[in-house]
């Protein structure tokens, strides 16, 4: 963990952007479309929950109590480290989205917070008791925004929320290597036979973030989703292939199997 998150503290540290290198005195309202604005709103909601994704994770893995072991809370201490600069990162996107939409004329600062106050407020949780799922879970997620953002930037006509779009999906990117890298160790270390059972559980009931908790979730969502060209499920995939590099070792029928399970996942 202290050698990934050291990579990944690296990495972050050379792709850094602020808020205010968006170039927003060229902000184009007028060629928003309906669709525009309502993706910028639902990404907005998805964004703006950092305090409950990270409240959930520092209670997963936690950082103080004397019946933590040693090795347990060096584990987590690294983990820590990545998590602060992660959620540094989401609460930029969150940020950045906020103004977006108070530049475009899109919503009025004290409307807009407590709108995402009345999302924020709800308690985010996964179902998984083994950290090798929510390693494997925020792998998932992670691409499936990437992708996200890069499909709806295709269609994007209005030149900061491009621009925007390419440097929220050039994070979730990163945030993405740290994972595949995290489980790819937890693979080797543990074997597949051990860890594909968990990973299977994971596809086989993922849900991506406040989709069951954002008031309207899955009608908008699947708007959104058409609108944009986009499949979640494109990033079990990625989780497969993490998995497939091991295929030459003890295992590779549980390998294949994974293979196997996620095309009939995503054919349902």
């Amino acid at each position: 963990m202290r050698d990934l998150v050291g990579q990944s503290a690296l990495r972050g540290a050379r792709r850094q952007w602020s808020i205010d290198d968006l170039d927003w005195a060229a902000l184009a309202p007028e060629r928003l479309s309906a669709t525009d604005r309502s993706v910028v709103r639902f990404i907005t909601f998805i964004e703006d929950h950092i305090p409950g994704y990270l409240t959930f994770f520092l209670n997963a893995f936690p950082v103080a109590g004397q019946d933590l072991g040693i090795e347990e809370f060096c584990f987590n201490r690294e983990y820590f480290r990545f998590l602060i600069a992660w959620a540094h990162d989401e609460e930029r996107h969150a940020s950045a989205l906020t103004r977006y939409q108070i530049e475009a004329g899109m919503s009025e600062p004290d409307k807009l917070a407590r709108e995402l106050a009345e999302e924020g407020r709800k308690q985010f949780s996964l179902p998984y008791d083994h950290p090798i799922q929510a390693f494997a879970y925020t792998l998932v997620q992670e691409k499936a925004t990437q992708l996200f953002y890069q499909r709806f930037a295709t269609i994007v006509t209005e030149p900061v929320l491009h621009d925007l779009l390419g440097r929220l999906a050039r994070d979730e990117s990163r945030h993405f290597a740290f994972y595949c890298q995290l489980v790819s160790a937890y693979v080797q270390r543990h074997g597949l036979a051990a860890t594909v059972p968990s990973l299977k559980e994971v596809i086989g009931t993922f849900r991506m973030p406040l989709a069951d908790t954002l008031a309207g979730y899955w009608r908008w969502s699947l708007k959104v989703a058409d609108a944009v060209g986009y499949d979640h499920t494109e990033a079990y995939e990625s989780l497969a292939r993490v998995v497939k590099d091991f295929t030459g070792e003890r295992g590779e029928a549980s390998a294949a199997d994974l293979m196997s399970f996620v095309q009939r996942i995503r054919g349902l």
